[in-house]
């Protein structure tokens, strides 16, 4: 994650950004993304399985059966 956001880049591609961290870690580390977003207004866009990330989302898609769809 360091790597990826040391030279301040307009978008983040994350694959499952948080799958190898426990619970508190992977929490601090989506707060601090947030912040990231508000502050600098960097684009995060995450590929996971985990529902808990997407509580730190504004926007939601799913892929289904190679369809795009955009949730509510």
């Amino acid at each position: 994650i360091a790597r990826a956001l040391v030279t301040n880049p307009a978008i983040v591609l994350a694959d499952e950004p948080t799958a190898n961290l426990d619970s508190k870690t992977s929490q601090v580390i989506l707060e601090l993304l947030q912040k990231l977003n508000q502050k600098e207004h960097t684009t995060f866009i995450f590929a996971t399985h985990d529902p808990d990330i997407t509580r730190y989302a504004t926007r939601h898609y799913r892929l289904v059966d190679g369809i795009l769809e955009s949730e509510v």
